[in-house]
């Protein structure tokens, strides 16, 4: 499947499950680990626990099933590892704490990133 397709389902998916804030920030001349990081908050550990797994579910319609949640088991911030695409999903005074937006804000060359 193709990367802005997997984005597009994602952004959908965040959306349509209420996320907060969502926030996508293009990783292709920055970083080897992703073509895209999404940053997105929920509004309680239930909010985010249901917005991961509901994010599985979608892009395993799309045949992406190797996809997987970490941070499964804490109540406050989760990662879904969709290949490609990165997902972040916080609580909002989590989200602020670690502010991903403004760490990958900066451009930097590929050869210079450390991940």
């Amino acid at each position: 499947m193709e990367v802005k397709k997997i984005k597009k389902v994602i952004e959908d998916s965040l959306s349509k499950n209420k996320a907060n804030n969502i926030i996508i920030i293009d990783l292709k001349k920055k970083s080897y680990i992703a073509d895209y990081m999404i940053v997105a908050s929920g509004t309680s550990s239930r909010h985010l626990q249901s917005l991961s797994e509901n994010l599985l579910v979608e892009l395993k319609k799309y045949g992406l099933n190797n996809c997987r949640i970490e941070g499964y088991e804490s109540n406050d911030w989760k990662l879904v590892d969709a290949i490609d695409v990165i997902v972040h999903l916080f609580h909002p005074e989590k989200r602020s704490f670690y502010d991903l937006e403004k760490m990958w804000s900066e451009d930097l060359p590929k050869e210079k990133a450390l991940i």
